[in-house]
């Protein structure tokens, strides 16, 4: 076979036969072109290239008509759409969808997977465009133009982006996660560099800035391209300025605050404001709107956003108080997702084939009929489960189950999920068979991406020549940043895995993200922060958890979050199809998982809130530093805003404006809602279904049926009362049984519960005693100060006192087989039995087992979270340990524990409670089936079926009024009261004259920070006795004021941390007490904003600032690398900050500079490469 030689190419009287886009076939018609001898040296197909230069004047006739007419069949196709995605987008959204251009997927992608030789190149062609503007002006640019810096044809939404952005709009991109929207950004900077001006690139996160500013700098060339993130400034006055949000916010308050000639705006054009969902972050979302409220008329904004509900809200409220914003979204992705459910020995679709609802192979109906042939568990425990199937025995209205066959119970369905949760490796061998890899798979703790990288054991998913390119890649990465090396994570990474969470040094993690995309990493094992913009797609995105641990407990997943991590499946031009794998877990399963996919996407939410920034750089007028001696110099200085100036600012929020136009809807439908729900209360009601069985019965049907029903609502309330009688005798009758195992083995047991769902849980556990027992117990003191977990002793009426006075119930501690433990009361005791771990030591001087695993949990620093509650006490969990994990293991799972072993109560008095509740319980199912043998009971029970649906109508109308209260809560204006009480502080503390706006000296310094709390940073860095600190006191003072957050992690155990000097620790205490009159200050006009001030990590902040190395400061060190990372970083952020502040001594200025300088090394230094 013959081939074409690169001399051939160059000279050959052929090539004017070749159009573009011939040639582009040509070019990657085999992707082994360049082992074939088919080499194209400085190859462009741009329209102006200097090989191929065929303007559309030289095409013939019959060579355009097929281009043309390609170019109209690419607007008549569809795209494959990615149904699994598509389904749970709002409608609304999809503004631009119905007549959306497919474009030539197979094509594209080709193009795409040898775009890499293109790239190189793509600063020539933005060199050509500006060359070209200046010889022709800037009339030229187009979208033609713009698109050709690019060897792919751009999706419509870029294109309808990129034309409202050249008509000198505001542009608002919707769109989701991984769908090109950067490359709108990027030719609108071609267009403004074009015209010599300058545009500002905003992004949420320093690391995204980073990557943005690399990415930026390949294109525009080292000169064009600048960072500010804070604490590193490199170019600023470039033409194209890469810039964490809060960045560009207070150089905005330049221009809206005291000096208005001193912004920094004046020759920029556009800014991007990239992830412009965090609009809704509780902690951040101000800023974007501060940015759009202060931000000057002419300049166009670029708002980039994921999939959102309301993004023509956000539009509508830009283009108000901005100027015109074009809205342009897209629901549709380029690589379409399908979704899968992986399951211990299988890995099977979410969804059916339409992908509009769940895989009916995946319904707990086909779970029930699939298990009638092998029930898990079906000998264990078969006298309890019999008698729980008396307790069920059908009612006269129950429903028959579809298939004819008694339903299993909902402990057997919790133990079939349970049989199908899969372990790390299960899921991975699915993967890899189905050729799935690389994947992301998100797990929502550090322990359990880090132990995952464990569970791979011997795996290896590298071939010889990428493990060669990986111990390559090591090599150059220790030699340049020995420090930065996790050596805990080397094995792994030479297996083809890793680890990527916070607890992870910035430069391992960078070192990571980059063998990622050269695909040497074939799984990733990372928390959700991945998802938040960082450009690091993969083929698969794997989902272990539709909950992960918050703040206030364990928290379900938001449609948003499900979403954003399922953009990370699917590279565009590598990738037909990008896959979304959720796994199985104990609890959650694919119901759980449909209903998430399906719920819909959230809408943007202002949290707009005030600051002591916002309000001194608002309301600021003259210094009181500073007196003008010319009259003319006045012009130029704001006399300062009045309070209602500054109100109409502060009603500029989005908040305020989804307020005016959502709030008077919403309040009219929750009211017609709430007048409703009022009506059909009334038709629900005893009198109403009273009055209609008087006026559809005879009198003698109703008679009967009345007075029946008055006997059952007799005897299902002495039902109660026996069920209630049982239960105390039952607790009462566990006690000696449990006092007796407390000194012998550690026995198994079975914990049982229903969770809110109503969905009940088998749990087998290691009993370890009675909370009580225990002696300066962190949990026995928990239990004694947390009114929580306050019980309360049960009174039964016609009971004798004497025979029940130890019924009240006792915290008991178990560890479960998985790995969490769990406080409980008798309440939740299932059975105990007479086998367990045996009590003696591992080695002769050891401890106990169970002195050591009860050491284990007073060493837990976690929550406890409330699984179930009832009036005898709550069932509490809370997540173990990795040193926890061993003893987990050694608890077996339920259907190996025989029944012969159980020990259940047998005192008298409890079995007689037990006798008594059955035969109560039968005569109210005897009363029913009476009930249904009357006379009238066929049309009784119309009109018991119609109150019921009745009933069941009124749920959804008070589940809609639930979801529209909590959406006007969320739209309730709100930022000006806020704003008064923080401009009273301000005015208190001397900050500044709320009546003459005069500004203090303490203001101006406070209006110059960034920071949690601007004024106590103030107050803390203008008292002069910070000016007797060496410059490592200084840093490790300024550390105790920006950790929060920071903590040490519990399973690290034998671990320190270095302690600060006394002079630091004097320090911090007496500004301990400064803190404490500031924050009554605070209180006292309602003001809470948190000041930071914790001096438990100075010392490692200080040690650092000293000049110890890396490995000295982390040998044994009981916190994460990456959280010490983090916050050295913060620290060399607040000193940075220091010697630009206005009225700060010289003294403290050159000490602040000085401890930055030493503190900013590697291995925790922000640029890496």
């Amino acid at each position: 076979m013959q081939f074409l030689s690169p001399s051939l190419l160059n000279t050959s009287p052929l090539i004017p036969f070749f159009s573009k886009h011939t040639l582009t076939l040509l070019h990657h018609s085999n992707p082994n072109y360049q082992k074939l001898g088919f080499h194209f040296p400085n190859f462009n197909l741009s329209r102006s290239s200097s090989i191929l230069n065929v303007s559309s004047n030289s095409i013939s006739p019959l060579e355009r008509n097929y281009i043309e007419e390609e170019d109209e069949d690419d607007d008549d196709d569809e795209y494959e759409a990615a149904e699994e995605y598509d389904e749970f987008v709002s409608e609304d959204l999809d503004v631009n969808e119905e007549d959306d251009e497919a474009e030539e997927e197979e094509i594209d992608s080709d193009i795409v997977v040898s775009s890499s030789r293109f790239e190189e190149h793509k600063w020539q062609r933005i060199e050509r465009i500006r060359n070209e503007v200046k010889e022709y002006g800037e009339g030229i640019i187009d979208l033609n133009e713009l698109s050709s810096i690019y060897d792919f044809r751009i999706d419509k939404f870029q294109r309808l982006a990129i034309e409202a952005f050249l008509r000198g709009s505001s542009v608002v991109v919707s769109a989701p996660t991984s769908s090109g929207k950067t490359l709108i950004a990027e030719a609108a900077a071609v267009a403004t560099v074009a015209k010599g001006r300058r545009i500002f690139y905003t992004t949420p996160l320093k690391a995204l800035s980073n990557q943005k500013y690399r990415e930026f700098r390949e294109a525009f060339g080292e000169s064009n391209v600048g960072l500010l993130t804070g604490d590193s400034a490199v170019n600023k006055d470039a033409q194209v300025l890469i810039m964490t949000t809060e960045i560009l916010r207070n150089m905005l308050y330049q221009s809206v605050g005291m000096v208005s000639s001193g912004s920094g705006l004046f020759s920029v054009d556009v800014i991007v404001l990239d992830e412009v969902h965090y609009l809704s972050d509780i902690s951040r979302g101000t800023v974007w709107e501060e940015i759009v409220i202060y931000c000057p008329k002419k300049v166009q904004l670029i708002c980039l956003s994921a999939t959102v509900a309301n993004a023509d809200e956000l539009a509508g409220w830009i283009g108000q108080i901005h100027g015109t914003a074009e809205l342009v979204t897209s629901s549709k992705r380029p690589v379409p997702l399908t979704w899968h459910f992986s399951m211990k020995n299988s890995m099977v679709p979410l969804l059916n084939e339409k992908g509009t609802s769940m895989n009916k192979r995946l319904s707990l109906d086909y779970m029930q009929n699939s298990s009638m042939v092998v029930k898990p568990h079906q000998e264990y425990g078969s006298r309890r489960r019999n008698f729980r199937k008396r307790v069920n025995e059908k009612s006269y209205n129950s429903v028959p189950n579809m298939s004819g066959q008694s339903p299993l119970s909902k402990h057997d369905l919790n133990a079939i999920r349970r049989s199908k949760v899969p372990q790390v490796i299960d899921t991975l061998r699915h993967l890899k068979a189905k050729d799935m890899l690389p994947a992301i798979w998100f797990i929502f703790s550090r322990k359990g991406c880090d132990a995952a990288v464990q569970y791979i054991g011997d795996g290896n998913l590298l071939d010889e020549c990428e493990l060669v390119e990986v111990e390559l890649a090591l090599k150059r990465f220790r030699v340049q940043y020995p420090d930065a090396v996790r050596e805990a994570g080397v094995k792994g990474l030479l297996q083809g895995v890793a680890a990527h969470h916070a607890g992870c040094l910035p430069l391992w993690k960078s070192f990571i993200e980059q063998l990622f995309q050269k695909g040497l990493v074939k799984v990733v094992f990372a928390t959700e922060t991945l998802a938040a913009g960082i450009n690091m797609p993969a083929r698969t995105a794997v989902v272990t958890s539709l909950s992960k641990r918050g703040e206030t407990g364990r928290i379900n997943l938001r449609s948003n979050e499900l979403l954003q991590m399922a953009g990370r499946a699917g590279r565009r031009g590598i990738d037909k199809r990008g896959h979304v794998v959720l796994v199985q877990t104990p609890y959650e399963g694919a119901e759980e998982g449909c209903k998430l996919l399906f719920g819909g996407i959230e809408p943007l939410v202002s949290q707009f809130t005030a600051s002591y920034g916002m309000v001194l750089n608002l309301l600021a007028g003259a210094k009181v530093t500073r007196r003008l001696k010319e009259k003319d110099d006045m012009k130029n200085i704001q006399a300062g805003r009045t309070l209602e100036e500054a109100k109409k600012l502060v009603e500029k929020s989005f908040g305020n404006y989804v307020g005016s136009s959502v709030m008077l809807a919403a309040k009219e439908e929750l009211s017609k809602i709430q007048e409703e729900i009022g009506f059909l209360t009334l038709e629900v009601s005893d009198d109403a279904v009273d009055k209609k069985s008087r006026k559809q019965l005879s009198e003698k049907a109703y008679e009967e049926i009345s007075n029946l029903q008055e006997q059952l609502r007799a005897e299902k309330r002495l039902r109660t009362k026996l069920r209630l009688k049982m239960e105390v005798t039952r607790i009462d009758s566990l006690k000696p049984l449990l006092k007796e195992l407390e000194d012998g083995c550690l026995p198994f047991t079975c914990l049982q519960y229903k969770d809110n769902e109503g969905v009940e849980h088998l749990v087998s556990a290691v009993y370890l005693g009675k909370v009580d027992s225990l002696s300066g117990s962190n949990v026995k003191n928990m239990i004694n100060v947390d009114e929580s977990f306050e019980l309360l002793e049960t009174e039964l009426d016609g009971g004798d006192d004497d025979e029940h006075h130890n019924a009240k119930p006792s915290y008991h501690v178990a560890l479960g087989s998985d790995n969490s433990w769990y406080l409980f009361t008798e309440k939740w005791i299932r059975t105990v039995y007479s086998i367990g771990l045996p009590n003696v030591p591992l080695a002769q001087g050891d401890a106990l087992p169970r002195e050591i695993i009860w050491r284990l949990l007073d060493k837990e620093q976690r929550q406890w979270d409330k699984l179930a509650d009832s009036e005898f006490g709550g069932l509490w969990c809370m997540e173990g340990s990795l040193e926890t994990w061993t003893w987990s293991l050694n608890v077996p799972v339920l259907n190996s524990l025989s029944s012969d072993n159980e020990m259940l109560p047998t005192s008298q008095t409890y079995l007689g409670a037990v006798e008594c509740y059955k035969e109560q319980r039968n005569k109210v199912s005897r009363l029913r089936k009476k009930i249904t043998r009357t006379e009238g009971f066929k049309e009784y029970k119309m009109i018991i079926d119609m109150t019921n649906f009745t009933k069941e109508k009124i749920e959804r109308l008070k589940a809609r009024s639930t979801r529209l209260v909590n959406r006007i809560e969320q739209i309730e204006p709100s930022g000006w009261k806020e704003f008064l009480q923080i401009s009273q502080v301000i005015h208190e503390a001397r900050a500044l004259d709320i009546n003459t706006h005069m500004i203090f000296p303490l203001g101006e310094t406070a209006a110059a920070i960034r920071g949690e709390n601007e004024l106590w940073l103030a107050i803390v860095l203008r008292n002069k006795i910070l000016l007797d600190l060496k410059p490592a006191q200084l840093a490790g003072f300024c550390g105790s004021l920006v950790s929060e957050g920071i903590k040490i992690r519990p399973w690290k155990t034998d671990s320190y941390i270095y302690e600060p000097s006394r002079t630091v620790i004097n320090i911090i205490d007496l500004f301990d007490e400064q803190r404490s009159s500031f924050l009554q200050l605070q209180e006292k006009h309602g003001v809470k904003i948190s000041c930071g001030l914790d001096g438990q990590f100075s010392g490692m902040v200080e040690a650092w600032a000293s000049g110890l190395t890396w490995r000295e400061i982390m040998m044994d060190c009981a916190m994460d690398e990456g959280d010490l990372a983090r916050l050295l970083r913060r620290t060399i952020d607040l000193l940075s900050q220091i010697p630009k502040l206005p009225d700060i001594h010289p003294v403290l200025q050159n000490n602040a500079i000085m401890a930055s300088n030493v503190m900013d090394r590697p291995p925790i230094s922000e640029l890496a490469g």
